[in-house]
């Protein structure tokens, strides 16, 4: 199993709105960066990911999983280089995690969300995800 972080403006796609999805999810589309394309491109179905909202909030909400592998992003009109994947949300974290808890804490300082600010779809490792969980509260 793989983890990933997607990163949302609460304005544009919430966690509430991805919830609303139930447990027929949503694809996650629009990306038009090629680091976060490859490594939508990487996922699996069943794997976890993070919901971060990102801008002003700045906080790792959710859990989310992969239900469909890779396919043509339909929003980008005949471009076929973008890709796109659909998730579901999973859980809540009970207690949010903020941007400044994940800069300050040695587990995560190497974490894509800390190196690769503005990657839109990042990839966590186990133990990062881990440590996450354990911040947030929340088991899975």
């Amino acid at each position: 199993m793989q983890y990933w972080l997607f990163k949302s403006e609460p304005g544009c796609w919430s966690w509430d709105d991805q919830k609303a999805k139930g447990q027929e999810g949503e694809p996650w589309d629009g990306v038009r960066n090629y680091q976060a394309r490859n490594n939508m491109m990487k996922m699996k179905k069943g794997d976890l990911g993070f919901f971060y909202h990102s801008q002003k909030q700045r906080l790792i909400v959710g859990v989310v999983e992969i239900i469909k592998e890779h396919y043509l992003d339909y929003t980008a009109e005949g471009d076929d280089r973008w890709q796109m994947v659909d998730i579901k949300a999973v859980a809540d974290l009970k207690k949010p995690v903020n941007l400044r808890e994940i800069k300050e804490h040695p587990d995560l300082e190497t974490m894509s969300l800390v190196k690769q600010g503005r990657l839109s779809v990042g990839a966590v490792t186990k133990k990062e995800f881990q440590t996450i969980l354990k911040l947030g509260d929340t088991n899975i």
